[in-house]
């Protein structure tokens, strides 16, 4: 029997459609070469076996792929038991020479195989060697070859020095960004996503540390081979498309939390029991994570703080109106007159949906400046003190609007003459009977914001255009296509296109940020996740309530107040209404600190939903859990975080509290 040369491992974990493209992507790279493990027989022998352990996935991948590729080995888990412990059990699975972990979300290149093959066969010190890894849209992912994290580098990149300075040798230790991106040297540590090691270090070092459910494990087995005198190699001459974070995107995994709690292992292994790194370290994490929150909902924090502004700026005109000098309130009204309907306006505003859900409109801003105004006049009835500030209000009020409907409609302006508004325009390269299928969908689907410019050809083939679409080119000009048709999607459906002239024209479009998408072989999931992605439309969890910012700051606010309630002056209830009082209070602090929610779903291991949080009573509890069946409780789940509103949770509340009191 010929000796395995590469044993491929990859870890799946809902991630269906990109597993399909990467499976496909290794038959092109086996094939280009010779792949025994494919049945196809080429002149150049190079024998490989790919292995795919599946986390428990929720997406039918096993039943999927199994029919599509007979000679792939698949492990099923009963349960999502972490990136390390998965890859150790498809490492032992394994035969070859060199084993490649390989993440299912990237696309390899025809001669990746063969390349890093290669250099290992003539570079005996290496014990694992990396590749260049490119986003989609062709950009270097700086993490597939980076330092240790030791407590200085951490500090660098958590707390942005090395963004400030990326060539420094001082501040940018962990990404190694100093460094070439197109010359081949030796690394301290390589990206979990391709990581193609010599069996013989991935056995003396004991495969990936268990402890680690995701992230640092990648880190920790490079530390490993360097202790035993192993050399890391960053080898720049082939390269694979990476989508970083897609089993992450589709869980309700805790990316930050496990990326703290990998960070900490680490520190206690490798750099001994530091708390001041430890603590260090949560205040860079805690820092990172509120940059990159107030980056995300930047838009709805400037206008936030604008309609604070004009607010303020609005009620102190109005009393210039009213009483002819500024500011000339009561003594008594400060700073009451200027904190209450600051707060009135803001809840008003997120309680419309206008901050963190959705682009900022004057119609929205016109409804919560209306339910300010009403809410500010019933509180003057309340308190008569403040009854001076009725007329006040009114002008305040409509002084606020006008000024920022006017702050709204200038900034769609802006967007729409700076191209931000314009259309996706897209750009599909390929045709058969996928390209009429993604064109169908795309029609279809609700995609208002995506101008679909043309079809580009591949080779010599000519078009069966059918789809009054103009041929606006050949492959062999992408690049020049792009640019000057200001392309923002390209769909490539060819089949036939090798990968490798994928990634050169990948590659050459960087700076034009230009986002490429597969579709090689057609599925309704991969036409789905496309339609997403260049739409902007999330289709997943457009319509769940719980998924609103409103909604859940809600529910978080009545957690907060339930929970506080119970721990102290409820206390009583808590050994009235629940079994195993000492679990009820520990569950309550989870609730507080924000772990769980006070009503919420089930949890079920592998079929959490991926949005909302475990509750200490949920649908389920109003029968009993251990009585109905597991499809059941994923039924109900759905169902709650579909439906969601407070009102349902009272309900769920009341009728679990019938039933103790009936004792069913």
């Amino acid at each position: 029997m010929q000796q395995t040369d590469i044993s491929i491992v990859i870890v799946n974990y809902n991630v269906r459609d990109f597993l399909l493209q990467c499976l496909r992507s290794i038959e092109q790279s086996a094939a280009s070469q010779s792949a025994a493990g494919f049945d196809i027989e080429l002149n150049v022998e190079l024998n490989i076996e790919v292995i795919v352990v599946d986390n428990n996935s929720q997406d039918g991948s096993l039943e999927f792929l199994r029919p599509k590729f007979p000679s792939v080995k698949f492990i099923s888990l009963d349960e999502n038991i972490g990136f390390g412990r998965a890859n150790n059990i498809g490492i032992e699975a394994s035969s070859g020479e060199y084993v490649l972990i390989l993440n299912p979300d990237t696309i390899v290149s025809e001669d990746t195989l063969s390349v890093i093959k290669q250099y290992m066969d003539n570079n005996p010190e290496v014990g694992m060697a990396g590749c260049k890894l490119l986003n989609p849209d062709g950009s270097f992912q700086v993490a597939c070859r980076r330092g240790f994290p030791t407590p200085w580098a951490s500090f660098t990149k958590l707390f942005g020095l090395q963004k400030l300075f990326p060539k420094s040798k001082i501040f940018a230790r962990y990404n190694q960004t100093y460094l070439s991106q197109d010359k081949t040297y030796y690394i301290d540590a390589l990206m979990g996503a391709f990581m193609f090691c010599r069996r013989e270090a991935l056995e003396q070092s004991g495969g990936f540390d268990d402890r680690y459910f995701m992230y640092g494990e990648d880190l920790d087995l490079c530390y490993n081979f360097h202790k035993l005198g192993w050399k890391v190699a960053y080898v720049h001459t082939t390269s694979i498309i990476h989508y970083k974070g897609e089993s992450t995107r589709r869980s309700a995994i805790n990316e930050v939390g496990h990326f703290y709690d990998a960070m900490k292992i680490f520190a206690k292994k490798h750099y001994g029991r530091s708390t001041l790194f430890l603590s260090f370290l949560k205040l860079g994490i805690m820092f990172r994570a509120l940059l990159a929150y107030m980056k995300k909902y930047r838009r709805s924090i400037f206008f936030m703080i604008l309609d604070t502004i004009i607010l303020n700026l609005s009620l102190i005109v109005a009393t210039k109106i009213r009483f002819g000098e500024f500011l000339n309130f009561p003594p008594y009204a400060y700073p009451t007159v200027f904190i209450v309907p600051t707060a009135i306006v803001i809840i008003s505003m997120i309680a419309v949906g206008e901050y963190f859900e959705q682009k900022p409109g004057i119609i929205r801003a016109f409804t919560g400046f209306m339910i300010s105004f009403f809410v500010l006049s019933s509180l003057t009835y309340f308190f008569k003190e403040f009854a001076f500030s009725r007329g006040i209000l009114l002008m305040t009020i409509g002084l606020t609007f006008m000024v920022a409907a006017l702050s709204r409609g200038l900034v769609a302006l802006f967007d729409k003459f700076a191209g931000k508004e314009s259309d996706r325009r897209l750009l599909i390269v390929g045709s058969n009977s996928q390209t009429k299928k993604i064109i169908n969908s795309l029609q279809q689907a609700d995609s208002r914001n995506v101008d679909i410019i043309g079809l580009v050809n591949v080779g010599s083939n000519s078009f069966d255009n059918t789809w009054n679409l103009p041929v606006i080119g050949n492959f062999d000009y992408l690049p020049k296509i792009i640019e000057d048709n200001k392309i923002h999607e390209v769909i490539i459906c060819d089949r036939g296109l090798p990968r490798s002239e994928i990634l050169k024209a990948l590659t050459a479009t960087p700076k034009l940020n230009v986002r490429f998408h597969f579709a090689n072989e057609y599925e309704e999931f991969i036409a789905s996740r496309i339609i997403n992605e260049v739409s902007g439309i999330d289709a997943a969890f457009s319509n769940y309530k719980l998924s609103a910012f409103r909604y859940r700051l809600a529910k978080r606010l009545a957690d907060i107040a339930i929970s506080i309630f119970l721990l102290t002056i409820g206390l009583p209830m808590v050994y009235l209404l629940f079994p195993g009082g000492k679990e009820i209070i520990k569950n309550l602090y989870r609730v507080l600190k924000g772990k769980m929610s006070f009503v919420g779903y089930y949890p079920i291991a592998g079929e959490e939903p991926s949005i909302g949080k475990p509750g200490i009573i949920g649908l389920a509890h109003i029968s009993r859990p251990e009585r109905l069946s597991k499809s059941a409780i994923v039924n109900l789940n759905n169902y709650y975080i579909r439906h969601f509103s407070l009102s349902l949770d009272a309900d769920i509340f009341l009728k679990f509290i019938f039933r103790k009191r009936s004792g069913d």
